[in-house]
């Protein structure tokens, strides 16, 4: 426990002789080889009152719940989940270059559908149609880069007349004249 060399013991027994005394070493060894044996017997008495707390807590599940939980094996389990049927590890251990593979198993989902025979004809009344937004609406034409006026409907202003010339232009209200800057 405390790990102690041969020599270590030496020097411990050399200093206990010439501190205690010749005359009062063996009832000090006595003493403590007294309190040793009452520490075993305490430390033992306290295991065997823990072992009865467990024993009367059920504490056993508890063990037992922690060794699954320590043998608990992750690969195994996500081997499982993935490849339940065990058909990608027999992907990786196939011989790729053998010719003569067999059809796949048919999985239980498949066996258990029964097939039902479609009609030979039916009837256009009887047929049904996609609702309109299914069908998907044709893509709108690209609109051209330049359009002449006269083809978009827009009509050009009439040319001025001579009439429009003749008459002054309405008076507004005259700006004021910049006053002149002076030289110098």
């Amino acid at each position: 426990m405390f790990d102690l060399a041969w020599s270590e013991i030496a020097l411990i027994g050399v200093v206990a002789l010439v501190v205690i005394g010749p005359k009062d070493l063996p009832e000090a060894i006595r003493g403590v080889a007294q309190g040793i044996g009452k520490l075993r017997k305490m430390a033992g008495e306290f295991r065997s009152q823990a072992d009865e707390l467990v024993r009367e807590a059920n504490l056993d599940e508890v063990r037992n719940s922690i060794n699954e939980i320590r043998n608990f094996n992750i690969r195994g389990e996500i081997e499982k989940a993935v490849d339940a049927d065990g058909s990608i590890r027999k992907t990786f251990t196939e011989d790729p270059l053998k010719t003569d593979y067999s059809a796949p198993a048919a999985t239980p989902a498949a066996e258990a559908k029964p097939a039902v025979p479609a009609p030979a004809f039916v009837p256009p009344a009887y047929a049904s149609h996609p609702p309109a937004s299914v069908i998907p609406a044709p893509p709108p034409a690209p609109a051209p880069a330049f359009v002449p006026p006269a083809e978009a409907g827009i009509t050009a202003p009439p040319p001025p007349t001579t009439a429009d010339f003749a008459s002054p232009p309405p008076a507004t209200a005259a700006a004021p004249e910049p006053a002149p800057v002076a030289k110098s």
